[in-house]
């Protein structure tokens, strides 16, 4: 009890450091555009109004070979790479880092449902750049990364008001920037019961001590947050629920110095909080920013297992 309190506070903390937020208890709203049959799943494109500020469109994918039952769901939160047309796209399409087929088909061929929003500046949510939204937000006393993370946790309060979802059953996955995206999450909302991020994981001192700052976006950066956190202790928030991570030993993105940190660092707070000997799962793979086949194979056993 005394553990989860003090997890509650650091949580607490790390959200003041997400800037002016909007309200948690304002209304979400979602208009569903249009529903198509494809192979393996439905596709249902909607509009959600999550943040009161500017819609947000998003894809809801459920497989066609069960009906009227309740899945369970990945908030699929897609990457970055300077693609800013791509966005919830990567679901449905894929990545040309990512492994075919896209996610989208694979965990619908597996009995998951998913669901993946555009993020501020990406997909039809294009219009300013992400410099622009950053300074935007700044001058209003937000910070860009926690209205992205603001969004997706609306994200995963529209998927409770859904009479298809088995809400005990949420997952976060993605890759780079979605990455960031999954722990984040799962660190600030124990309703994602199993966290699976791939190549954007690594301990913040290793990206200064190898030059790596403008390897990320603006987006990536909350003000204060070296002074109270490392990424260590943001993911030790995941504890004891399962997180497996995947990464390349090559990825310039992630200093392999700063995996073995933070992998030393969480066996001992999985250990201490009495997880099973695997919920906690780094797997370092000889290769760079992609997903490879290998790591595909071990997100759907992970998946099978925890979720």
């Amino acid at each position: 009890m005394t553990e989860n309190i003090e997890k509650d506070k650091k949580r607490r903390q790390l959200y003041v450091l997400l800037g002016e937020l909007p309200s948690f208890s304002r209304k979400i709203t979602a208009k569903k555009l249009r529903s198509t049959k494809k192979s393996t799943y439905i596709l249902e494109e909607l509009l959600l109004d999550l943040n009161g500020l500017e819609e947000v469109p998003a894809y809801f994918i459920k497989p066609r070979s069960a009906a009227n039952k309740k899945y369970p769901v990945v908030l699929y939160n897609h990457s970055h790479g300077g693609n800013y047309l791509l966005g919830k796209d990567e679901l449905i399409k894929g990545n040309v880092y990512l492994q075919n087929p896209p996610y989208a088909d694979v965990l619908a061929e597996k009995g998951y449902a998913s669901l993946c929003i555009d993020c501020w500046a990406f997909g039809k949510r294009q219009g300013r750049t992400e410099s622009e939204i950053f300074k935007y937000m700044l001058w209003n006393g937000q910070v860009m990364w926690g209205m992205m993370v603001y969004d997706s946790i609306r994200a995963i309060d529209y998927l409770h008001f859904r009479d298809d979802i088995d809400t005990g059953r949420i997952a976060a996955m993605g890759i780079s920037m979605g990455s960031t995206m999954s722990w984040w999450l799962a660190a600030l909302d124990t309703r994602i019961k199993v966290c699976i991020d791939m190549c954007c994981l690594t301990e913040y001192k290793y990206i200064i001590d190898n030059k790596g700052l403008d390897l990320h976006g603006i987006y990536y950066y909350v003000p204060g947050l070296l002074k109270y956190f490392t990424a260590a202790q943001i993911n030790a928030l995941i504890s004891p629920r399962p997180h497996l991570a995947l990464e390349g030993r090559h990825d310039p993105l992630t200093p392999v110095e700063g995996l073995y940190k933070i992998d030393k660092e969480l066996k001992i707070v999985y250990k201490k909080d009495n997880a099973p000997a695997d919920a906690w799962t780094m797997k370092i793979y000889d290769t760079g920013h992609n997903e490879t086949p290998e790591m595909r194979k071990e997100i759907l056993s992970f998946l099978k297992k925890w979720l």
